[in-house]
């Protein structure tokens, strides 16, 4: 069960990254709405005296903040994918069992959580702001680094030892 579990992880990243973007298409302004009101809470938008400059910082911020929305979809579907190809690869891999299941979950845990920084910082960004709500969320972002190195060990891997496919004999 250890060794589906990466897998797993990765799927759900899959399906994550998909549902979303079927809510994008059901209802967007669910999205854009949120945005526009959380950016009515920004004491920092909201203390823009001149109103032409407030209002071009408002329409700025709901671009920016609707594109992390769309990050968190493109991120968390591209990157499962990419997790959920190589752990296929390095299934077949010779390589020693454990090495292999210690980079299998760094790259699905690392390419599941990652997107999650471009999702919390879309919900959290209109009233925070963008900076902040990034840096708040920044252990996500590591993630990333999680998946990186995992995906190095895993290269290596491949490199080092022999691949065995299903119907080969080495």
């Amino acid at each position: 069960m250890k060794q589906k579990i990466p897998f797993l992880i990765a799927i759900t990243g899959m399906i994550a990254g998909v549902f979303i973007s079927i809510l994008f298409g059901v209802n967007e302004s669910i999205f854009k709405d949120k945005i526009a009101k959380d950016l009515k809470l920004n004491k920092k938008v909201m203390s823009i005296i001149d109103p032409v400059k407030k209002e071009a910082k408002i329409k700025k911020e709901k671009s920016k903040n609707w594109r992390y929305y769309q990050r968190f979809h493109f991120h968390s579907t591209a990157i499962s994918t990419m997790s959920l190809s190589c752990l296929i690869l390095l299934s077949f891999s010779l390589a020693p069992a454990l090495i292999k299941l210690v980079a299998s979950y760094m790259i699905s845990f690392g390419g599941f959580l990652y997107p999650f920084v471009w999702l919390f910082s879309a919900m959290y960004g209109p009233i925070m702001g963008r900076s902040a709500a990034k840096e708040n969320f920044a252990l996500f972002g590591y993630m990333g680094g999680v998946f990186l190195i995992g995906l190095i060990i895993a290269l290596v891997l491949l490199i080092k030892y022999p691949i065995k496919w299903p119907n080969n004999k080495h």
